[in-house]
């Protein structure tokens, strides 16, 4: 027997005002602690959602969903940090629902200009500067008319720069002063515009590792990271997985015109026990296909398609990867060795080693170089011109090829771009 479905109209909240994310952080703990009482009586709760309303963005990015204890911890921190100006730096893994959490902010911090978000590792170091600042007609060849960049398209609202970490060590420099002084010059000009603008900032690498590395300035480290939030995997907050998948099965089945099909306890099970290197966008990935492939009203653990053995996650077939353990161990003694025989500069000679072993079992790969070693393809393409294995011309021609790839379009259209 289908189980009753319990939302926040069941408390006298109309849909207008009863949206979980607009509500005060004591209201919503109320509200939550008598979600909890009903729910063990008879009735299960259906999780808080967020409706971003006219923003068009995927399903996962309409909907916070947020259950599990470590998710609604996270939410109280937003709750008392979105009211002020600070700069915000979000760490979490591909598909954790960054840019979500970056609109979540922006829209309780009640600034009234846009939110615009920017994926950093879509331009290339010759358009970034332009693409940020703005440039004047004829600042270079293809300028013909002045432009204004993502700075001024988000004046008064928010801009969230997803994967900074791919920014060039030469443009930090520039991006450090616009957040010190507040105000952008456009290429090809002299005279500052002011900008009051929002930074939220997302990495999905380590940015301490990286300042450690040299490919990330210490001082714009210190200005992005004035607030830090850790955005937990999916396997980290298992609470939400139910409910989660409870939201994408209503989606999907709507959106496909079908009945809404129910979790089979086994199949509830396996989405549990699952590691989700994905996170959320493998969650919905999954939940997705198997409503294509489920023919009853029950989805059950084979329409899932999950790996046999939970937790196992299969590595790209471009690189075969060593067994860690193994290696680390191996690694470890040869790193002893070298502590017992110092040279002038060891961390360097390690770096070097490592990058040059990396990019040799790659077959002179670099995308495959980043993969395996956890770093951008800019980190990578920096490290292979300091240590003599990517000559200029070729650095060039492999940053032209990534412009290529990226498909940038030639004007900029906040109103476009302030959807995504």
């Amino acid at each position: 027997m289908r189980q009753k479905v319990m939302t926040l109209s069941n408390y006298g909240i109309g849909a207008g005002l009863g949206s979980w994310v607009l509500m005060a952080p004591e209201t919503r703990r109320g509200l939550r602690d008598a979600m909890v009482r009903l729910s063990s009586v008879s009735a299960v709760a259906e999780p808080p959602t967020f409706d971003s309303e006219s923003i068009s963005a995927p399903h996962r990015a309409k909907h916070m969903v947020f259950v599990d204890q470590a998710s609604l911890a996270m939410l109280d921190l937003l709750d008392r940090v979105a009211p002020s100006d600070a700069a915000v730096l979000i760490a979490g893994e591909s598909g954790t629902g960054k840019e979500l959490v970056a609109r979540y902010v922006h829209r309780k911090s009640g600034r009234t200009g846009p939110f615009l978000a920017l994926n950093c590792s879509a331009i290339s170091e010759h358009l970034a500067e332009s693409e940020l600042f703005g440039h004047e007609s004829g600042a270079f060849t293809g300028a013909s008319s002045r432009r204004e960049g993502w700075f001024e398209a988000a004046n008064g609202g928010t801009l969230f720069l997803d994967e900074i970490n791919n920014v060039s060590l030469a443009l930090q420099s520039k991006l450090l002063r616009v957040l010190q002084e507040h105000e952008v010059t456009r290429v090809g000009s002299r005279k500052s515009t002011p900008v009051d603008v929002r930074i939220i900032s997302a990495a999905n690498v380590d940015l301490g590792a990286a300042v450690a590395a040299g490919s990330f300035r210490l001082d714009l480290f210190y200005r992005l990271n004035i607030v830090s939030i850790r955005l937990p995997a999916l396997c980290a907050r298992p609470g939400d997985i139910h409910a989660l998948a409870d939201h994408f099965i209503r989606v999907y089945s709507t959106r496909l015109k079908r009945p809404q099909p129910m979790l089979s306890p086994d199949a509830l099970e396996s989405l549990e026990r699952h590691a989700w290197p994905g996170n959320i966008r493998e969650l919905e990935n999954v939940i997705y296909s198997s409503l294509l492939t489920a023919a009853e009203p029950e989805i059950n653990p084979e329409h899932l398609r999950l790996p046999i053995s939970a937790g196992t996650v299969t590595p790209s077939p471009a690189i075969v990867y060593p067994h860690q353990s193994r290696s680390l161990d191996g690694l470890r003694q040869a790193l002893q060795g070298c502590f017992a025989t110092p040279g002038g500069n060891l961390f360097r000679d390690v770096e070097r080693r490592l990058v040059e072993d990396a990019f040799r079992y790659c077959n002179d790969n670099q995308v495959h170089t980043a993969q395996l070693l956890g770093i951008s393809r800019n980190v990578v393409r920096t490290l292979l011109k300091r240590y003599g294995l990517l000559s200029e011309a070729d650095a060039a021609l492999a940053e032209a090829i990534d412009v290529e790839a990226s498909g940038l379009p030639e004007k900029f259209d906040a109103s476009r771009n302030s959807a995504h």
